[in-house]
């Protein structure tokens, strides 16, 4: 398992065993507090009346300060120390943790997200530039694999924790979940991650780490303003400030002497396009939970636990994928595994989008659950590896850094278009389904603001007036099913551009050997690449 390892404090085999179980608990720390939020949502909503819209932003927020700040703390781990952003990233998760936890209102709430998501892009990146560093040639894959398949359990895992939890404790308890891992995580970075291993000693581009935050914090955010009413106008700021951002950064990276981000490296192809795969691979599974842990509870009446348990296909073949994965990536190439990938995502989109209605039996939500893990085991472990295997080293953070983006600015941008879409086309077919009704000239315009603020919203309603109530819940599970298809649909077309991406422009495994080749010899001067094809 654990492959060829580089670094003197991991000659011996079964100290990078070791190694290799730290960094994947302290990634179980970040994966944990990922997913913990989507099946706490409904109750979130009802305890502080939120609108939809500020029920997305909680979801998002963790992805949103992980996602904003994963290259510069990446950057910054390759220079300062890895080791030193791993212990720095635990320590102010646990205060994130609890300030989630007790949090007197979904504003505050949701700030304490984002602090969780600082902490994880402190803590998170590094795990993966540390295998980088450690591993090589197929130990390398293999660790990844077990990387990848054991993060995404743990995260799948986090609703069925969250759910079990908050049928006896209120809604902050899940937030409490990774407290003794992190305590745990703390100890075991502290005493067998090695201190130093591959790090470079030139500076770091400060600047375009902080247009880097800027541009992904304010077009997270601008995507899910868009669809809210009289948010125009912020809407179109946000969207500015994202455009000259990212200009602001492009032209920072051409210039600068050691650029945060080698866009000559992200140029290769092998790099750019397993990013831009991984987005619409860890996109869909983060995706797809955040509106399905909703339907489940609020559309089929599911309690929290079971909306929980329900995600359990999911975890079980990511797991027993992973590993076939690994072996595919390396008899058949990373395009290969990663469109198979794509065909079991293609296929559960289009499943929920067919079969997921007001009375959906089990083995339908399962079923989809099931085709999302074996395309996320499939994808994932390809889409990270050709990150690594296209860098040099010393760039590895760089690497990391991206495949945590790809993961995290993926799931910030879909969840984001999900709860978007979901806010839009529930508000949309409620307000006219109160037009196309024969009592709506006794609907005032408060009432209606309420009913389609959200379905918590509209629930409190239907206790308001229990003579219309049947209306109201019949009405309000009728909308969310309308958007959350609008969702799904959404989903769909992002897996075949993606697929279409992969298809026509990854290397087969033949080429893709010759690129990575050609890379390696380029970023090591004196070995000579083999001719490409």
């Amino acid at each position: 398992m654990a492959g060829t390892v580089r670094g003197p404090d991991t000659q011996a085999p079964g100290r990078a065993g070791l190694v290799l179980v730290a960094l994947i608990v302290v990634a179980a720390v970040a994966n944990l507090n990922l997913s913990v939020a989507n099946v706490a949502l409904p109750s979130i909503g009802r305890s502080f009346d939120s609108s939809q819209t500020t029920l997305d932003l909680i979801a998002v927020g963790y992805s949103l300060g992980l996602a904003a700040s994963v290259l510069y703390l990446g950057a910054l781990g390759d220079r300062y120390g890895r080791k030193l952003m791993l212990l720095m990233g635990m320590a102010l998760s646990i205060p994130a943790c609890l300030l989630a936890a007790y949090a007197p209102s979904d504003l505050v709430l949701f700030a304490a997200r984002v602090l969780g998501g600082l902490s994880a892009g402190m803590a998170y990146p590094t795990t993966l530039a540390l295998i980088a560093a450690l591993w090589s040639g197929p130990g390398r894959t293999r660790s990844i694999a077990l990387w990848s398949a054991t993060g995404g359990g743990i995260a799948a895992l986090g609703p069925l924790v969250a759910g079990a939890l908050l049928q006896q404790f209120w809604w902050g308890s899940v937030f409490l979940i990774t407290l003794p891992l992190a305590v745990v995580a703390l100890l075991l970075a502290y005493f067998l991650v090695p201190g130093h291993v591959n790090e470079t000693t030139e500076p770091v581009d400060n600047l375009g780490g902080g247009l880097s935050v800027v541009l992904v914090g304010s077009l997270i955010l601008a995507i899910n303003f868009a669809p809210v009413p009289n948010k125009g106008m912020l809407t179109v700021v946000l969207a500015v400030i994202a455009v000259c951002s990212l200009a602001g950064f492009v032209a920072r990276q051409r210039s600068a002497r050691n650029p945060l981000y080698d866009l000559h490296v992200a140029g290769r192809r092998i790099f750019w396009v397993a990013g831009c795969a991984g987005v619409i691979v860890f996109g869909s599974l983060m995706g797809s939970a955040f509106v399905s842990q909703q339907y489940l509870q609020n559309v089929l009446g599911y309690s929290t636990f079971e909306a929980g348990a329900a995600f359990l296909p999911a975890v079980v073949f990511m797991v027993a994928v992973a590993p076939r994965s690994a072996q595919l990536v390396e008899a058949r190439g990373a395009r290969f595994t990663l469109l198979t990938g794509y065909v079991f995502l293609l296929l559960a989109f289009a499943w929920m989008l067919v079969f997921w209605t007001e009375s959906s039996a089990y083995w339908q939500i399962g079923l989809a659950y099931g085709f999302i893990g074996i395309g996320v085991g499939f994808a994932g472990t390809p889409a990270s590896h050709s990150l690594t295997g296209s860098v040099p080293v010393q760039r590895a953070g760089m690497a990391s850094g991206t495949a945590d983006l790809q993961r995290d600015l993926g799931g910030a941008i879909l969840q984001s278009v999900f709860g978007a879409l979901l806010a839009a086309g529930y508000a949309s077919a409620f307000a006219a389904s109160i037009a196309a009704s024969p009592e709506h000239q006794q609907v005032s315009d408060d009432v209606e603001n309420v009913l389609t603020k959200s379905f918590s919203s509209a629930a409190d309603a239907a206790q308001s007036y229990p003579q219309y109530a049947s209306q109201i819940t019949a009405a309000a599970k009728s909308s969310f099913l309308s958007g959350a298809d609008s969702a799904y649909l959404a989903g769909v077309i992002a897996i075949l551009v993606g697929a279409v991406i992969v298809w026509f422009l990854f290397p087969r495994k033949e080429r893709e050997l010759q690129l990575l080749e050609s890379y390696q010899a380029e970023d090591e001067p004196g070995r000579k690449p083999q001719s490409p094809a």
